[in-house]
């Protein structure tokens, strides 16, 4: 699959995990039934799987957790928060090129219309 067909089939399961628990839920339960839907649809889904983080001579077994990766080509931070903040973005950004990934969906649980709530990030794709 590539990574817009990945994307796709995260989309539909974002919309329908939204419109059946509604907004408001704490994250790890949007993250429990994302992984739980994905999986369901035969997708691979590693969830908050440990990346390393290399800087010159030093590396950090743990530098940071990704929320799902997908496939090993789609990464999906998830939020349930009221606004969505240039940083959110940024952050899924870098884990992006520290993966050397180049998709990834920044959904926002907390978003009254779930498709105001999903972004787009890329890495050179």
């Amino acid at each position: 699959m590539t990574e817009n067909e990945i994307a796709r089939e995260i989309v539909d399961a974002a919309y329908k995990v939204h419109t059946t628990l509604g907004p408001g839920l704490l994250e790890s339960v949007y993250e429990a039934v994302m992984y739980y839907e994905l999986q369901k649809r035969g997708l691979f889904v590693l969830k908050q799987q440990p990346i390393p983080v290399v800087y010159e001579d030093v590396k950090l077994e743990e530098g940071f957790r990704a929320d799902l990766i997908i496939e090993g080509k789609v990464i999906v931070e998830l939020k349930s928060v009221e606004t969505i903040h240039p940083v959110h973005k940024k952050q899924l950004l870098t884990y992006l090129r520290l993966t050397n990934n180049k998709l990834g969906l920044l959904i926002n649980f907390g978003a009254l219309l779930i498709k105001d709530g999903i972004s787009r990030v890329v890495n050179n794709l």
